[in-house]
């Protein structure tokens, strides 16, 4: 009877050991055949796409992937040629795929309805928050925060040129190369100008677009032309060291975007606003790889490490530039210090809460004023503020 019993016994632990080692085996095995796939609108000689590859690199450093688990797709325009590099990735085995640009989005979505199975997120965009599938989600760090400190910088530097009597104040002229008209543009060069205009009152801002993402001979072309109508300080919202290129020929100080620009402005670069897109891929790869749900509308900023400025410029920068944005970045982090704060602007001569109140086109803002400021991102991926204030000119 023990005999049996033993024998028994011997059986069971075998068998149990056998389904461990199966379900260790199968354990291993899910792993590796987890697959990322991403498409860029650039490759690494651009900043924005730089920036995501970056992030690539971080979540996969983060979560022990391979090479083989993560497929990269470079160059791919905003059309058709999107959709169909989604659906590669999808028949490549891909679990999560992931698109970079404004006009890639359309083609994710209509890719995610065909593979319901697969997660896709999309960069800066707002249509797979409101598809209404479990499968699509927006993202986009709050870069108006590291734009409002970047800003701060700037400003510091133009009452630097004023003190020393290289410009009146009245001179105080900002130029901006942007991308495109979109909110996403216009938030940031307004929330730019706020942090350069909290510490030099006196300053301007004139705008121009390329209407490109990414195009260096424009963006340089936009620089000189800026310079010429008489900024003393140039900023950007385009992916390319165009401008930064130009301020360095010209002697004029640049804020640059994405990347840190001293490499290629020695002499004039300041500092960078930047985004770290590594917080979000690491965290929603590491939510597909488990079979967990993740934020459908996600946008996070200086308290999660998802925005920052690139290092200040000791050959540009004044001697209070790091105290001044220390304490403003502790001050986004605790809550009080608002972006967007409305008593800080107007909107042709006026308070946007009495535009929102007077009804007409401004009444659709009323979902982001509250208390005292305009509420970017809060809820939303997208950016949202387009308003023009006064003190900034697009031409």
């Amino acid at each position: 009877m023990k005999k049996a019993l033993a024998m028994a016994l011997c059986v069971a632990a075998l068998t149990s050991s056998m389904f461990a080692a199966k379900a260790k085996k199968d354990k291993k095995a899910k792993a590796p055949s987890f697959k990322v796939g991403v498409i860029y609108i650039g490759d690494e000689n651009e900043g924005y796409t730089e920036g995501h590859m970056k992030g690539i690199r971080e979540m996969k450093k983060a979560l022990g992937l391979s090479d083989a688990q993560i497929i990269e797709k470079k160059c791919i325009p905003e059309d058709e040629k999107a959709y169909d590099a989604c659906v590669d990735l999808a028949e490549q085995g891909c679990n999560y795929i992931i698109a970079t640009s404004f006009g890639h989005e359309s083609h994710l979505v209509q890719v995610a309805r065909e593979y319901p199975k697969i997660q896709f997120s999309h960069a800066t965009g707002y249509l797979c928050a409101s598809s209404g599938m479990k499968n699509t989600h927006n993202f986009m760090p709050s870069v108006y925060q590291s734009r409002y400190v970047s800003g701060i910088v700037a400003g510091l530097k133009l009452n630097e040129m004023i003190a020393s009597g290289k410009i009146k104040a009245a001179d105080a002229k900002i130029g901006y190369v942007g991308a495109y008209p979109f909110a996403e543009v216009i938030s940031g060069y307004t929330s730019f100008f706020l942090g350069a205009r909290s510490v030099c009152p006196t300053a301007t801002m004139e705008v121009r677009y390329t209407n490109s993402w990414a195009d260096i001979t424009l963006e340089k072309e936009t620089a000189d032309a800026l310079i010429a109508n008489k900024c003393v300080l140039i900023s950007q919202h385009a992916d390319t060291t165009g401008a930064p290129t130009a301020c360095q020929a010209r002697g004029v100080p640049v804020v640059g975007y994405n990347v840190d620009m001293i490499a290629v402005a020695p002499d004039t670069a300041l500092t960078s606003a930047a985004l770290n897109w590594g917080a979000f891929y690491t965290m929603s790869a590491k939510a597909v790889m488990a079979g967990e749900d993740f934020d459908h509308n996600w946008s996070k900023g200086y308290s999660d490490d998802a925005v920052y400025i690139t290092a200040l410029n000791p050959k540009t920068v004044t001697s209070d530039a790091k105290a001044k944005t220390d304490a403003a970045i502790a001050a986004i982090k605790a809550g009080s210090l608002k972006v967007f704060d409305t008593s800080t602007f107007t909107v042709g001569g006026k308070k946007l809460e009495d535009l929102i109140a007077a009804g007409g086109d401004y009444a659709k803002y009323a979902q982001y004023v509250k208390n005292g400021a305009f509420n970017e991102q809060d809820g939303f991926a997208s950016p949202a503020f387009d308003i023009r204030i006064d003190g900034i000119v697009e031409r």
